[in-house]
């Protein structure tokens, strides 16, 4: 009777080891694998408008995972935990050359220099120009086009080519937005390049080409109704210059809804004053209706401080000149902390 229960114990120790082997492996290859990475924003907000905004708000809870399942495939999802959550990107790759790789799921549309950045990198705490928010989807100042946070779904094709000195991305998207099945037959041509001529600078040019299917009606553009399928081309044409004390982002931006036109154009300089310390300054403009003539501009100033790496306290003036509306004044204040 020892000598069984002798063995028994033997057997039962080995099992352990070995399940305590396989668990150890099992963690340390998950280690490897994936990523994890998030940031959160949060802030105040004051303007004096008639109908006044004085509040405090969060304004993103991103929560961010990338796995590489192998060398050549590897996956990613995205998910804002703000506002009831909302998912924003999961999407899988497969790279097939080293300058050719393909994407299927939802993701960022390939249009203008900013949308492809992520607000915790963006100097403005608005996150980004009225021409990229409007024209790209981002937010809902476009009617028709409503909140698509400047993302779709679709499937693309990109890659590096000559020493990185040319990028190249090409899309098949939806046209609708996230998190929603396409309301039309047609579907967006997305195309995005960039040249990078010297380290210090780069030229990019982007454009939309497909049809919308409107998410509202809207004052902008009353000719086209809610469901009602339309025309939506879009083109950009930017540059970055990169130097250790001063960043400069300029691009212009255009797009035609139907038979209206509108247009836009952003510069944002981000100086360096002194270690971890920047002075930010903006001009932002965008014609929503050229018909009308109907136009704001933005005039931004502000600092930013980093106080640990990916984390920053942020405050901000902006003198917004409307000339459909009235003239009003903004100030802001965030901090971000990221890991």
């Amino acid at each position: 009777m020892k000598r069984i229960l002798l063995a028994i114990a033997s057997v039962f120790t080995l099992f352990i080891s070995h399940a305590q082997i396989t668990t150890d492996k099992v963690i340390n290859t998950l280690k490897e694998r994936i990523t994890l990475s998030g940031y959160a924003q949060a802030g105040y907000t004051y303007d004096d408008l008639k109908e006044s905004t004085n509040t405090f708000d969060v304004k993103r809870i991103i929560f961010m995972a990338h796995g590489q399942i192998t060398k050549e495939w590897s996956c990613y999802f995205m998910y804002n935990f703000n506002s009831g959550g909302n998912l924003l990107e999961v999407y899988t790759d497969y790279q097939f050359l080293p300058g050719l790789t393909a994407r299927l799921g939802q993701f960022k549309t390939m249009y203008a220099m900013e949308n492809q950045m992520s607000p915790s990198e963006i100097e403005l705490i608005n996150c980004g120009s009225q021409a990229t928010n409007y024209l790209a989807g981002v937010d809902n100042s476009d009617k028709l086009y409503g909140s698509s946070t400047g993302r779709d779904m679709g499937f693309m094709i990109f890659g590096d080519l000559f020493r990185k000195r040319l990028s190249y991305n090409l899309a098949v998207m939806n046209g609708q937005g996230i998190n929603i099945k396409d309301k039309n037959d047609n579907k967006d041509l997305v195309g995005y390049i960039t040249f990078n001529p010297a380290k210090i600078i780069s030229v990019t040019g982007s454009f939309i080409k497909g049809k919308g299917c409107a998410v509202e009606t809207s004052d902008i553009n009353p000719d086209i109704k809610k469901d009602q399928s339309y025309t939506r081309n879009r083109w950009s044409l930017g540059s970055i210059l990169k130097t250790k004390p001063l960043n400069l982002r300029a691009e212009y931006l255009a797009g035609k809804d139907g038979n209206v036109k509108s247009e836009g154009f952003y510069a944002t300089t981000n100086y360096h004053a002194c270690k971890n310390f920047d002075i930010i300054l903006s001009y932002d403009y965008l014609n929503k209706n050229k018909d009308m003539d109907y136009k704001q501009q933005n005039y931004v100033a502000g600092i930013q401080y980093w106080f640990y790496p990916k984390c920053r306290l942020q405050a901000q003036y902006t003198y917004c000149d409307n000339k459909k509306g009235e003239n009003y004044n903004r100030i802001q204040t965030q901090i971000q902390v990221r890991f």
